[in-house]
């Protein structure tokens, strides 16, 4: 049985759609206005928005779904269940806190180890992907379609940043993206929903 055929499908599809609609009031009070960054652990910056955001949507889940459980990019996981909420406040931090617009946040629900729902919110641009299990994604409410090509050396390749390959890496990256017919940089989980709707033909990354 596909999610779409599960009791509780339309009420979290209707949950994820108001939790990508909290994350695009909160990120668009704060994006670029003055903001404290921080230091996680591993490096990688946080703000207020992406706490501010996550608390939200936990509170949210909590409400509608006692029973399944949480894990956040920004604070311990939560319960136990058939099915666990999977959320990245705001994928693309660095974007965020330099006034770059692609960036999103990320919501997905697993039913045990299978994602069975997903959303990608670009708050600042107006643009949403959602996909469930048993249907086709939609953007902004309407079918997405990937792309038809099918040859190399007539693709559109995304990255985010070179960064992100090593040294061994590197060498390979170059080698491909060589053979396309156009590269561009930039984007985080946006150019994910850009792969979905055919926008582009190859994202490809490394270190996730």
């Amino acid at each position: 049985m596909s999610f779409t055929e599960h009791p509780e499908f339309p009420a979290a599809l209707a949950l994820a759609e108001q939790l990508a609609d909290v994350a695009r009031r909160i990120v668009l009070t704060h994006f670029r206005a003055p903001l404290t960054v921080e230091r996680k652990l591993d490096g990688t910056p946080v703000t207020v928005a992406d706490r501010d955001i996550e608390t939200h949507m936990r509170r949210m889940i909590r409400a509608a779904f006692p029973g399944h459980a949480v894990r956040g990019e920004e604070f311990a996981a939560e319960g136990s269940g058939e099915f666990t909420w999977v959320l990245d406040p705001i994928d693309g931090t660095k974007s965020f806190v330099s006034g770059y617009p692609l960036f999103g946040s990320l919501i997905a629900l697993q039913q045990g180890e299978r994602a069975v729902l997903g959303v990608v919110e670009a708050p600042v641009v107006g643009e949403r992907w959602i996909g469930a299990d048993g249907r086709g994604t939609l953007f902004n409410g309407r079918p997405a379609k990937t792309s038809e090509c099918r040859s190399l050396d007539e693709a559109v390749l995304y990255t985010t940043t070179p960064d992100c390959f090593d040294e061994a890496e590197r060498p390979r990256f170059e080698a491909l993206s060589a053979r396309t017919a156009l590269r561009r940089f930039g984007g985080d989980c946006y150019l994910y929903g850009m792969l979905a709707s055919g926008f582009c033909d190859l994202v490809v990354e490394s270190h996730l």
